[in-house]
């Protein structure tokens, strides 16, 4: 893992993100030699919501408002409980 030295990271600050950008390898900053910080790529966001990854999926084969069989085949239509 690289490291840098704080007082570089602070000149170079912009450049260093970038590179981390680039290559998604972590930068540890130092300060009078120890561990203070540690800079890493961001995770990748996945969708905010996992139905999203079935947008555009779904097919409608059939009417949407009437129910798939005829009320007098339901048991209740036909007063049989």
């Amino acid at each position: 893992m690289k490291t840098i030295n704080a007082a570089e990271f602070k000149a170079k600050c912009l450049a260093i993100l970038d590179e981390v950008d680039r290559t998604g390898e972590p930068i540890t900053i130092l300060k009078r030699g120890k561990p203070v910080a540690r800079l890493v790529p961001p995770v990748p966001r996945e969708a905010v919501y996992p139905q999203t990854t079935l947008l555009g999926s779904g097919k409608i084969i059939g009417d949407i408002l009437e129910p798939p069989l005829p009320a007098d085949s339901w048991d209740a239509e036909r007063g049989e409980l």
